[in-house]
């Protein structure tokens, strides 16, 4: 009997797994290859722009994902400086196999969990809530919740021109399974693609004629907890296709399973297939290309930005257009995948299933792409899972309060018809939620629930008390003007300026720079808090509820907003419509 199991070993089911096990409950994760435990199957790299604000807020909360990146890191580059803060994004390249071996210590050691080999089929119920799991060979083993974490391995199909074929990615097998588990379960479910590049023989790579992209020094950790001086170890370059590349490309059009009617799945508009860019940007003479090292010792490398599904004969001819790659092996050919993911609407923001209590899914499965979104569902569903065992309130993130919270509130409310990607325009309130201050927003919340632990706490209280000394001080020496000027930065303008953390003088920087702007967002956020503070009840009768249109009837029955903000973000709930359940609430409450 186990409390929580967890169905899958990928980002999402890692980050879920550790999160239930921290937070005290007897947890199982099964996976389809112990081999394939945290797979980079697609970049080698974790973070990005929008990207890099989940993963230090995984950290923050006590997840696993900014620590393992960081003890593996090859090279590491702060996107967007030359922008404001709010847009500034960590992305470090990783050693793509030292990333798996870190993350799989971190769950073979990690007291409460068990970590076992296996397909589940099937998920049980009893009296409506989940009760238990059925593997492939039988075995039936009873919980009190499960969390579905299957990334593309749900009947997952290879594409390569006209060879298709069943499997997972890199040559893994598909899970056939649970499907049929999950429609028994009152799930929609829809199909979704997304790809990967070929991979190249090193050795083959002209690298003398290629632009050197070398990381930041020194390069700055993701995870709030990391002492140990991150290095750069191997240089990532540049290059690019041409319009002979362009040419072959749309010569073999015909050939193409995204073109030819092989393909009808969506797939990732913001990564799209080098055959869809060249063709949505036909005026476009060249597309940028990074080779990026897939590990230290690795003779494999990764192109950037090729990603595609043509046949074998026109990859190798495409490939070897690129200046660099005129004679390069593919080691790896690159290809398509399609798979079976559910509705996300059929979620709260918990990320448990609104029809079967005991139920969480996180990960590909509700339609997202990207090892970060991934691992920001995982941790949120782990936690919720062990809270819903505890009898305790879920763990609600807004959109004003996390990243992670934008990313569930636009899966939840407005659900996604596309591979789903985190960018920074996403969030309205992004000068708030900048990645260098998640640890200040997150971390009291994480140890509040028992999974950020106290030493987390401790260094997050210790920034914040030397962000209040240093703005103190700027203030009282009149310094507070000076540091507003664009050249100007905080450790000219100090004593001492060691005494202070990095963190939090990065801090006290940002709060005096952007004291303006900073003012009006928080007002923003105060001004959204008080709608999300109004709660709907779960039970609530909006098919009865009279003054609301029948399109919101429906919508709000189907999704069960938990608040009087999420339901005026459902796509069909109208101004009107949300000025109807405000009088019905008050109502109720003055019952």
């Amino acid at each position: 009997m186990y409390d929580i199991i967890v169905i899958g070993a990928g980002h999402a089911g890692c980050e879920a797994a550790l999160a239930a096990a921290r937070m005290g409950l007897e947890t199982l994760l099964f996976t389809l290859n112990l081999d394939a435990i945290a797979l980079m199957a697609c970049n080698p790299a974790i973070g990005g722009t929008g990207k890099g604000h989940l993963v230090r807020e995984v950290d923050a909360l006590g997840g696993e994902m900014g620590r393992a990146i960081d003890d593996t890191t090859l090279q590491s580059r702060m996107l967007n400086r030359s922008k404001g803060p709010a847009v500034h994004s960590l992305r470090a390249q990783a050693d793509k196999r030292m990333y798996q071996k870190r993350m799989k210590r971190a769950l073979f050691s990690q007291e409460r969990l068990t970590v076992r080999q296996g397909e589940v089929i099937k998920i049980e119920t009893s009296g409506g809530r989940v009760s238990g799991v059925v593997t492939a060979t039988g075995d039936h083993i009873p919980c009190r919740a499960v969390v579905v974490c299957t990334g593309v391995y749900l009947h997952g199909r290879i594409y390569i021109g006209e060879a298709q074929w069943d499997g997972g990615p890199q040559g893994l097998l598909p899970a056939n399974g649970l499907t049929a588990s999950l429609i028994d379960l009152g799930f929609s479910i829809r199909r979704f693609k997304t790809g990967t590049p070929a991979r190249i023989d090193a050795r083959t790579i002209n690298f003398d004629i290629l632009e050197r992209q070398p990381g930041d020094e020194p390069p700055e950790p993701f995870s709030f907890l990391t002492d140990h001086k991150i290095e750069n170890r191997m240089d990532c370059y540049l290059t690019y296709t041409n319009p002979r590349t362009h040419q072959i490309i749309l010569d073999n059009l015909d050939r193409a399973p995204m073109f030819n009617g092989a393909i009808t799945s969506a797939g990732p508009r913001y990564c799209p297939s080098i055959e869809s860019k060249i063709v949505r940007f036909a005026d476009k003479e060249r597309h940028q290309l990074f080779l990026e090292p897939e590990g230290l010792n690795d003779e494999e490398w990764y192109v950037q930005g090729m990603s595609s599904s043509l046949p074998e004969d026109v990859q190798w001819a495409m490939y070897r257009t690129i200046p660099g790659l005129e004679n390069c092996i593919l080691t790896r050919l690159a290809y398509a995948i399609e798979y079976d993911c559910i509705d996300s609407l059929a979620l709260g923001q918990d990320l448990g299933a609104l029809q079967v209590p005991g139920l969480y899914l996180a990960g590909q499965v509700n339609g997202t792409s990207g090892y970060e979104e991934a691992a920001a569902q995982g941790i949120l569903a782990g936690i919720n899972a062990a809270l819903y065992i505890k009898e305790r309130e879920p763990f609600i993130l807004t959109r004003d309060q996390a990243y992670i919270g934008v990313l569930v509130d636009d899966l939840t409310t407005k659900g996604t018809d596309e591979p789903y990607r985190m960018m920074t325009s996403r969030a309205e309130h992004r000068l708030y939620l900048r990645q260098d201050n998640a640890d200040l927003r997150l971390t009291a919340r994480g140890h509040a629930i028992g999974l950020a632990g106290d030493e987390r706490l401790r260094r997050m209280e210790r920034k914040e008390q030397q962000t209040r000394e240093l703005m103190d001080y700027l203030r009282a020496e009149k310094k507070d003007a000076l540091l507003r000027h664009p050249e100007n930065t905080i450790d000219p303008l100090l004593p001492d300026p060691a005494a202070y953390t990095p963190g939090a003088r990065r801090q006290a920087e940002i709060q005096i720079k952007y004291e303006g702007y900073l003012q009006k967002q928080e007002a923003a956020v105060r001004q959204a808090r008080v709608m999300e503070e109004k709660l709907l009840p779960a039970d609530a009768p909006y098919l009865e509820i009279t003054g609301l249109r029948m399109e919101a009837r429906q919508k709000l029955s189907a999704q069960r907003p938990r608040s009087i903000g999420q339901a005026g973000r459902i796509p069909g709930v109208s101004p009107a419509d949300v000025a109807v359940l405000l009088v019905w609430l008050k109502r109720l409450e003055e019952k």
